[in-house]
């Protein structure tokens, strides 16, 4: 498991905003979808969350905040799947994806619409216009990268491990 993964069973407030969609079938099928070292569905746990507590520090909207951040990877598309061009494409319009499949379920505030097509400013097609926005795409970045790092941390770790048994073996000579 993730070390950056959050554990939201005890936070009432927050259930009471976004369990409707911890509850929708289709949403939970993101846990079936890789994103860097995790699934689509807790890397989107992650972001709604931890934007969440940042945003109640500022006195932002936190129930459009960690509704919208739920939603921001809302897509299908499995980008182990598809070849280097596809992923790229994906890049830049899965945030029309996730906007397009959130409105079929729920109904969004400007705000919110906002949140979910502007979490990969720069990259995507719509420029953050609220504080809210800003946030979650920061928060956004930050947990991919985490999951990135941890993801290489591992790959290292293995690859130092080898490297450190094939050392020992030519210094002692193993047989």
């Amino acid at each position: 498991m993730n070390s950056i993964n959050v554990y939201v069973k005890d936070d009432e407030k927050y259930l009471e905003y976004v369990s409707d969609i911890l509850r929708n079938k289709d949403f939970l099928k993101l846990a079936n979808y890789t994103h860097h070292n995790s699934d689509r569905f807790q890397h989107s746990l992650n972001v709604s969350y931890y934007s969440y507590l940042i945003s109640k520090k500022f006195n932002l909207d936190s129930k459009k905040i960690a509704r919208a951040a739920l939603l921001h990877d809302f897509f299908f598309v499995d980008n182990l799947s598809i070849g280097k061009f596809s992923r790229i494409k994906t890049l830049f319009l899965h945030p029309k994806l996730a906007l397009d499949n959130s409105l079929k379920y729920y109904y969004l505030s400007d705000m919110e619409r906002n949140i979910i097509t502007s979490h990969m400013f720069p990259l995507g097609w719509s420029f953050p216009r609220y504080k809210e926005s800003v946030l979650v795409d920061l928060v956004d970045n930050y947990i991919s990268i985490q999951e990135a790092l941890y993801a290489k941390k591992n790959e290292l770790s293995a690859a130092y491990s080898f490297m450190f048994l094939f050392i020992f073996g030519i210094l002692f000579r193993w047989k």
